[in-house]
């Protein structure tokens, strides 16, 4: 009788325990379903804002030869096709012509009327002082003067002029040569086949939308994790008097900060965007354009630095790659393991000397929470340079406008690693808190 009375708490026991487990188990699930998401997101960004900068690079649109000459070709030909002479173009044209005329006249009969050597010319200047007014042939200048005008202004002239002027302007873009055209093309053809876009034009509209919402739901997925993870932590304060379910508890805890850890140092954390929004300028009273110049774009997560330290051929790179690997990753990982065998382990095993030091006295070399404060740091001191070397940039006058845009920011793989950061050290506190007489050496 007495036994079945010992077994009955140890039973209520097991069943809150197995309780606990399932609960706990479908909260991490969520946790690593929207950490997935948040990743996959963050990655499929990532590979799309590459694609956009690709394509609206500075190199292919401000430094292009061909871009300023179709510009240039497009605003010359609407000049051409769309002028018309003006009464008051025709009537400085008319006094230009008769100048002209009145010159040629002028200078025509002064080499007649020159000393003539051969017969023919001596011929030719008696036939020409006999029968030929000079004073008559200038008073016609003006109806000669007249006619020409509107023989140039007829519609046949007129289209035959703009034919001549256009043809030329096609044979110049012709034996244009632009070095980064074949590249230019080679990017093109990549966005039609990978995007299904026309042209870079139809590429940007898409993916600016596209862009848009993946944003959304990439920040809507941090805030889920981070929710999950919140549950779990306020899960201790109602069980902080329940001492037989806080080892379940805290094992499970420790796999929501694994789940952080993975999360955080594989997507994305800090992202570099500069570009010249708008350059616009007149030419021939036509507005021409260039936008959405991307200067610079970079996108890493800790994961993406690290790898990017260690493939660097100089040694020192190599070395620092190294040690951010090891004491942000695999260190945290082995102290969240040594906790997790050490609140589950017997009192044998829990006195072993490299599991107590992993468990207890190992942060002072976790350097997780050393990275959280250096890439802030690094975010706000590359965000200030940026914006300095920018807004030199900026050009505000009456013939040239510029526009440029940072668009710096910390991504939420961030957030989600400074979320692990402040979890694994709630969980120390938790764990001494819990196995008080481990904590003494």
């Amino acid at each position: 009788m007495t036994t079945h009375i010992k077994d009955k708490p140890a039973k209520k026991n097991t069943l809150f325990n197995i309780i606990l487990i399932l609960g706990l188990s479908i909260l991490l699930c969520g946790e690593a379903y929207y950490g997935y998401r948040l990743r996959q997101n963050s990655i499929e960004r990532e590979q799309i804002k590459e694609d956009y900068s690709m394509v609206n690079n500075i190199t292919f649109g401000l430094f292009s030869v061909n871009q300023w000459r179709d510009k240039i070709s497009e605003v010359v030909n609407h000049q051409v096709t769309d002028f018309s002479m003006t009464s008051k173009q025709k009537k400085e044209l008319q006094k230009e012509v008769e100048l002209q005329l009145h010159g040629l006249v002028s200078k025509t009969f002064a080499e007649i009327n020159k000393p003539q050597k051969t017969l023919k010319g001596k011929l030719t200047k008696f036939a020409v002082k006999q029968f030929v007014n000079p004073d008559k042939i200038q008073a016609q200048v003006p109806s000669f003067a007249k006619t020409i005008i509107t023989k140039i202004n007829s519609p046949a002239s007129t289209k035959r002029l703009k034919s001549i002027a256009t043809s030329k302007l096609d044979q110049l873009e012709k034996e244009t040569y632009d070095s980064t055209e074949i590249a230019n093309n080679a990017v093109t053809k990549y966005i039609a086949k990978k995007y299904h876009v026309s042209d870079p034009v139809e590429f940007n509209d898409r993916i600016n939308t596209q862009l848009a919402l993946i944003n959304n739901a990439t920040y809507n997925s941090s805030f889920a994790m981070l929710g999950c993870v919140a549950i779990a932590l306020g899960l201790w304060l109602i069980m902080r008097k329940k001492v037989h379910l806080q080892s379940t508890l805290f094992v499970m805890s420790l796999l929501f900060a694994f789940v952080l850890l993975a999360v955080g140092t594989t997507a994305p954390i800090i992202e570099v965007d500069a570009r010249i929004q708008a350059l616009n300028f007149t030419l021939l009273g036509e507005k021409i354009a260039f936008e959405n110049q991307v200067l610079f774009f970079q996108s890493k997560s800790i994961l993406g630095i690290i790898q990017v330290l260690i493939q660097q051929p100089k040694p020192d790179s190599v070395v620092i790659g190294s040690l951010i690997l090891l004491f942000v990753i695999v260190l945290p990982i082995l102290r969240l393991i040594a906790k997790g065998i050490h609140i589950l382990s017997n009192d044998q095993l829990r006195q072993n000397k490299a599991l107590r030091y992993l468990s207890f006295e190992s942060g002072k070399w976790d350097m997780a929470d050393v990275m959280v404060v250096g890439i802030l740091m690094t975010y706000i001191g590359l965000n200030g340079i940026l914006k300095s070397q920018l807004s030199n940039l900026e050009i505000h006058n009456d013939v040239l406008n510029t526009i440029t845009e940072n668009n710096t920011s910390l991504q939420p793989g961030y957030f989600i690693f400074v979320g692990y950061v402040v979890f694994a050290i709630i969980l120390s506190v938790i764990l001494k808190r819990i196995t008080p007489n481990d904590t003494i050496l």
